[in-house]
């Protein structure tokens, strides 16, 4: 939800928040793969420019102590819990329409 919140709402910080440092990022959207914090912002915000959000709508969660695969309808995601109790997207692969 949260990823969602941050699509939606158009804000980086609160997107930035969500990923670990090295954490990476591809879509579909035929932006290349991000690696980092900068990166993934800078992809993010080309989504935005070109009128693309993401609506996660997950399907199935697999967890095992701190790291969940988060199936969805528009990605695959896996977030990992830090030692803060914080869940943040390690790997995310988004699908655009």
């Amino acid at each position: 939800m949260l990823l969602e919140d941050a699509f939606v709402l158009r804000d980086r910080e609160a997107l930035i928040r969500l990923f670990e440092p090295r954490a990476v990022l591809c879509t579909a959207a035929g932006d290349p793969l991000a690696r980092g914090l900068e990166e993934i912002a800078q992809v993010v915000i080309s989504l935005w420019d070109h009128k693309r959000t993401y609506v996660a709508d997950p399907r199935r969660v697999l967890q095992t102590r701190r790291t969940a695969l988060v199936l969805s309808k528009e990605g695959i995601n896996v977030v990992r819990r830090d030692h803060s109790g914080i869940w943040r997207f390690s790997i995310s692969c988004l699908e655009f329409e």
